[in-house]
């Protein structure tokens, strides 16, 4: 395992070197599965580390629902395959991932959020039974920072960038922000992060305390998010960045 981990390790740094350069326009088939948002492969000397690669350029790999699910079928094909030792996720140079797809949630409801468990299945990342690492370039931001600490391990370049900014558009973390960003930077400058908005380097990142948090409060913090989805200021804050447009929250 630990020569599996090192071999991935030494493909991470090559990763935040020189991303794959992809096109969104095309579609990538692995083992007779087809991918419409992430590039799927087997990479090492020895063929034995998963590679995903979040696909969508045009939105800096925004986080829709399809593309998670599609993460989510990755990851279940690299654990079935005996040779896979640990698998690599790694976005473009420019981001990671800038955040969930707030097109695809600005006109959601309480009910449908509720009622669906919205973001339930993006859970499955951290349920993963071979290790997974993050290679982080560029934006991760909102539910990208998410996905990262989701992983085991994340190695971040040089220019890579953190941050949740949810509270921006009147909502808060959905996807376990609030739980993970404890324990990876301490409580202080978590609550900074999340009530601000504000962004962390690698750097400070990697110079944070680390402070563990309660398994629990995730379920908690699952509630709460949906919870937002009743609020005006909820839709008025993701109306507004769909528009590209200052908000004008009413604190409703």
């Amino acid at each position: 395992m630990a020569l599996l981990c090192r071999s991935a390790a030494l493909l991470c740094k090559s990763s935040r070197a020189a991303p794959l350069a992809v096109s969104a326009a095309h579609k990538y088939t692995t083992g007779g599965v087809t991918y419409d948002y992430i590039v799927v492969e087997k990479r090492g000397e020895k063929q034995n580390v998963g590679f995903i690669q979040l696909n969508r350029p045009k939105v800096l790999n925004a986080l829709c629902d399809g593309l998670m699910l599609e993460v989510g079928k990755a990851l279940d094909a690299f654990e079935a395959d005996k040779d896979i030792g640990a698998v690599v996720i790694t976005g473009s140079d420019r981001a990671f991932a800038a955040g969930a797809d707030i097109k695809e949630m600005q006109n959601r409801t309480f009910q449908e959020c509720y009622g669906g468990n919205f973001l339930a299945h993006w859970n499955r990342v951290s349920m993963s039974k071979k290790p997974v690492i993050a290679a982080v370039n560029g934006f991760a931001l909102g539910g990208g920072c998410e996905l990262a600490m989701m992983c085991d391990i994340i190695y971040a370049g040089e220019k890579a960038h953190f941050g949740q900014p949810e509270i921006l558009l009147g909502t808060i973390p959905g996807a376990g922000g609030t739980q993970r960003l404890t324990r990876a930077v301490g409580k202080s400058l978590a609550m900074e992060m999340v009530l601000t908005g504000d962004r962390i380097n690698a750097q400070e990142a990697k110079q944070a305390a680390y402070e563990l948090t309660l398994a629990e409060g995730n379920r908690l913090e699952k509630r709460l998010f949906h919870s937002t989805f009743a609020t005006e200021d909820r839709k008025e804050g993701m109306t507004a960045f769909v528009e590209k447009r200052k908000a004008d929250f009413q604190d409703k």
